[in-house]
């Protein structure tokens, strides 16, 4: 038991229930306001958003740390945005639209914020399939590009917020904000890699 309390895993895992627990509480007490279908749906949607942005700030914060062993929380974290999103979808599918798939059809074809958030939702389920060690090795070098569809999807996800929103912008603007800078810390290390392959080419030659 002591080894497991010890163990940072273990509490990140409770950490990332916290939000799934906190509208337990607020469901059981009657807390989750006069539309408690938009609240869940709102909160797991933003909670999603949340999981995306601290997954993609895992590698940032390795490399100016130093600290190696941040890397192998992403994997738990990734997998927690898209445990929300699979909560934010479900919502939507089964308590906003009693699984009206004509109904649903017409929704995505019809509203853009659904339809990119739909989007979004499809292209995280092979990054989930996939993000075992056991397909990182079936993938090889497949895998990398594979999951950098992940920014593909943070973005989808911002702009699905921005239409849902409409009015005040306040919140998905600062999750864009956040995604601008995740993305602009990326550069100096991508223009570094790029300058490696151009100079390994240089030399084979």
């Amino acid at each position: 038991m002591g080894a497991i309390l010890r163990n940072p895993k273990c509490w990140l895992f409770a950490v990332c229930l916290l939000p799934l627990a906190r509208l337990f509480v607020l469901g059981s007490g009657g807390g989750l306001g006069a539309n408690p279908i938009e609240f869940i749906t709102h909160s797991t949607g933003t909670w999603t958003l949340v999981g995306l942005l601290v997954t993609l700030s895992v590698t940032p914060l390795r490399r100016l740390t130093g600290r190696a062993d941040l890397i192998r929380y992403r994997r738990m974290l990734g997998l927690f945005a898209f445990f929300y999103a699979i909560l934010h979808f479900m919502t939507y599918l089964w308590l906003d639209q009693f699984f009206d798939f004509a109904s649903i059809a017409k929704d995505i074809v019809k509203r853009p914020f659904i339809t990119v958030g739909f989007a979004a939702f499809v292209l995280l389920i092979p990054l989930a399939v996939t993000s075992t060690r056991v397909m990182m090795r079936r993938l090889g070098r497949r895998w990398q590009p594979l999951h950098r569809l992940v920014y593909l999807i943070a973005l989808l996800g911002v702009i699905h917020y921005v239409w849902l929103v409409k009015k005040d912008l306040t919140q998905p603007l600062m999750f864009g904000a956040v995604l601008v800078l995740l993305l602009a810390m990326r550069l100096p290390w991508s223009r570094n890699a790029l300058h490696a392959v151009r100079n390994r080419l240089a030399v084979a030659r």
